[in-house]
């Protein structure tokens, strides 16, 4: 069984790799601690930087553009790839012809989001409070129909045109039908997570495409949300424009508040430990990426001695860590709280710390395209970004008021824009279309991530699905997620028709 230490230096050398075949570079540099100061220096100052231009221009205010990636797209311009390309071309002999960043600093940023992103997970449900079984399923089961279907159908769409035009067209290998579900369901943090994932398997332009329909995914997610939401008011279909806001007793500051118990315990114990609450919460981020560690160990060695033996089907070595350390966050939340000790953890310090690495993930996940391989494909970026905007759409204008039973139009626009950008993005059109939280869209959101991100959206199966297509090619696994997709429809239809009765069965 492979060492932490094997773990790190192989997901290190596959970006490294990475980013030297994308660039054409004969060599990959070598760097030491100062480099990795300087690189992560640079970040910083590079977020400052987006966060001015953010800030100076109204249509990225109006986009709702983060400027994580405002500061990522001006990291790739002043790279090699834009900047430097004009100075070689006015100046060949000019230092400046690999861009305003050294060639170890841009190494550094090639390995980041294979790292970071397992922060990021680690940090999901840390913190989080997990309510009843029977209001948790009346909350969270139509919004699971209707995210996994949405997620699922952006598989069948992705395979569909990978066996019709994307390998007998343009030669992409078959796993590039995985696109649209890892960047648009994913976004750019599973994006960059995959990339290893997609070299290994001989699909080097892969996180590059990838990394690029996460920003059409953003993007279009807004604009499309934005526009939703107004024709949904001019046409009646938000509900909670027409109700008084008495009506609903439910307010999201109210199911937030922690108890005050939890409050009084934490303070005393930050008095007493004399250690700052950040550097406490960062340590059970940590617990938790070595309990995702420990599990996929366990699953590499569980492999090796059965299925994997010899010649078997091999899965696990592809899988990277971020969606098993997701799983470890939840395994040291149910610790805490079964053990009495939730309050040691602080959820908006987590949501911090898992905030600051999905920042680092994206800038360097971007900063690090590579844009001569977006030129040559891009008919397929185009065909693949199209699609999964019409799929995601069409799923919520028809398929939301079938799926969901109560508010479809306030609780789908949330489904529809984590779908095709970030949570963050969900987040927002929620707050666009109910931002007092009377429909109680919030809640069943956030419940919803539970039967969710552990298997799709950056969980095992978006990890798992591209050596199953490499193992066993386009169609079988075509048919295995239309089974899925099928299942999840009925389920989702029936689930919603007896959620109606019971409904009207109280009243």
């Amino acid at each position: 069984m492979v060492t932490l230490r094997q773990e790190y230096y192989r997901n290190a050398n596959l970006c490294v790799y990475a980013t030297a075949h994308y660039q054409k570079s004969p060599k990959t540099a070598m760097f030491k601690l100062i480099d990795v100061f300087w690189a992560y220096t640079f970040i910083a100052i590079l977020i400052l930087v987006g966060r001015l231009i953010r800030q100076r221009l109204r249509l990225l205010r109006s986009l709702y553009i983060p400027s994580s990636v405002v500061a990522g797209i001006v990291a790739l311009l002043l790279g090699p790839a834009a900047f430097g390309a004009i100075v070689k071309a006015l100046n060949p002999e000019s230092p400046l012809v690999n861009g305003l960043f050294s060639e170890t600093v841009r190494t550094v940023w090639s390995q980041s989001p294979s790292i970071f992103i397992n922060i990021v997970f680690a940090t999901i449900f840390l913190g989080q409070s997990i309510p009843g079984l029977r209001e948790f399923w009346r909350q969270a089961s139509p919004q699971a129909a209707f995210g996994q279907t949405l997620a699922w159908g952006q598989y069948v769409v992705g395979l569909i045109l990978g066996i019709t035009v994307l390998t007998p067209v343009f030669g992409l290998p078959p796993i590039a039908a995985c696109l649209i579900e890892v960047a648009f369901e994913g976004g750019h943090g599973t994006a960059a997570g995959m990339a290893p994932t997609f070299v290994e398997l001989g699909f080097a332009a892969g996180p590059d495409l990838s990394l690029a329909l996460a920003t059409v995914g953003l993007v279009s997610g807004v604009i499309t949300g934005t526009w939703l939401i107004h024709w949904g008011r001019r046409t009646g279909r938000v509900q909670i424009s027409r109700e008084p806001l008495a009506e609903s007793g439910m307010q999201e500051g109210n199911l937030s508040d922690e108890p005050h118990a939890i409050k009084v315990a934490r303070e005393n114990l930050f008095r007493e430990l004399l250690i700052d609450p950040l550097s406490l919460n960062f340590g059970f981020v940590g617990l938790a990426i070595a309990f995702g560690w420990l599990i996929l160990e366990a699953l590499r060695l569980l492999e090796l001695i059965t299925w994997g033996r010899g010649d078997g089907l091999k899965l696990i070595p592809y899988v990277p860590l971020f969606p098993i350390a997701l799983i470890g966050g939840i395994i040291v939340q149910y610790l805490l709280v079964r053990t009495g000790r939730s309050y040691l953890i602080s959820r908006p310090l987590i949501e911090r710390i898992g905030g600051l690495a999905l920042d680092v993930t994206i800038v360097t996940a971007l900063a690090t395209i590579s844009l001569s391989v977006l030129g040559e494909n891009f008919a397929p970026f185009m065909i693949l970004s199209v699609a999964g905007i019409t799929w995601n759409v069409c799923a919520f204008l028809f398929l939301g008021p079938r799926l969901l039973p109560f508010y479809w139009f306030e609780r789908g626009i949330g489904d529809m824009g984590q779908s095709m950008g970030v949570t963050s993005t969900g987040l927002l059109l929620l707050r666009m279309v109910d931002p007092d939280n009377r429909s109680g869209a919030f809640e069943s959101f956030a419940y919803k991530q539970l039967l969710f991100e552990p298997i799709v959206g950056g969980g095992l199966f978006t990890a798992a699905a591209p050596p199953l297509i490499a193992k066993f090619g386009s169609l079988p696994i075509l048919l295995l997620i239309s089974l899925i997709l099928a299942f999840w429809l009925i389920f989702g239809f029936y689930n919603s028709r007896q959620l109606r009765k019971h409904d009207l069965t109280v009243q």
